[in-house]
């Protein structure tokens, strides 16, 4: 439905949404957190984790500095604007 594949099971993604202790009010359509703070928020599962983690809805946090075989982030583009479509 959102046109991505391969979300789940390889490894916990880095988002550009900053962690907040209360989503209560930030909407239930992704929520970004509030616009300043120390911790990111990551999401998905990875090989690592249990099958019920491994979903898009799964979200933690941890200080951008954080480094595991298990945590990455997806490059993503608009389709047609890549060095391709040139």
């Amino acid at each position: 439905e959102w046109g991505l594949y391969d979300m789940h099971g390889n490894v916990l993604e880095w988002c550009q949404d900053i962690w907040s202790d209360n989503y209560k009010d930030a909407g239930t359509i992704d929520p970004t957190g509030p616009e300043a703070g120390s911790y990111r928020v990551f999401r998905g599962g990875c090989w690592s984790d249990s099958a019920g983690v491994c979903r898009s809805a799964f979200r933690d946090w941890y200080t951008p500095s954080l480094r595991y075989n298990f945590l990455g982030f997806r490059v993503a583009t608009v389709p047609g604007t890549g060095p391709a479509s040139k």
